[in-house]
């Protein structure tokens, strides 16, 4: 007998040789059984700050929050043209997420006012005060308001 595919969300369950369950324990069935049921109760893991992509180019996005004693810094997230990166994944703490975005040749798609550190390579940086003297680099953040929501996305557009 071939072997029979269920597909459960993104979970693939393959079964050999069905017609004769007298192979399957009464604890092996209800073991199969629970495994049947887990994937109906887990809910899909949702992105709370997510970063979409709108331009033609790829680009490397870093982000930048307050965590009640410090700003944090981290990058980097690799974002394909017409794509979406979750930043940050736990429920958003403070009203502001601060965002800077480049492209892989280093010029900067999005940007603002807000000075904080920055690493060539991936990096979380707490802190956003002499970079340079501590060995990081320095680069302008775009302040964004997600006024006060649990979750939110940034779409970047081309320029103009």
């Amino acid at each position: 007998m071939p072997p029979v595919s269920m597909e459960f969300g993104r979970i693939f369950v393959k079964f050999h040789g069905l017609s004769n369950a007298r192979r399957f324990s009464a604890a092996g069935r209800a073991l199969g059984l629970g495994l049947y049921l887990i994937p109906c109760f887990v809910a899909p893991a949702q992105a709370q700050f997510a970063v979409c992509n709108q331009t033609l180019n790829v680009m490397n996005v870093a982000v930048g929050r307050y965590d009640y004693e410090n700003f944090t810094t981290s990058g980097w997230w690799t974002v394909g043209p017409n794509r979406c990166a979750n930043v940050i994944d736990e429920v958003l703490n403070a009203r502001y997420v601060y965002v800077f975005a480049q492209d892989v040749f280093g010029k900067e798609i999005m940007n603002g006012a807000t000075p904080m550190c920055i690493d060539t390579k991936r990096f979380d940086i707490v802190g956003e005060e002499d970079c340079l003297v501590r060995g990081y680099l320095e680069a302008r953040f775009k302040e964004v308001d997600t006024f006060k929501s649990e979750r939110w996305t940034l779409f970047v557009y081309p320029p103009g």
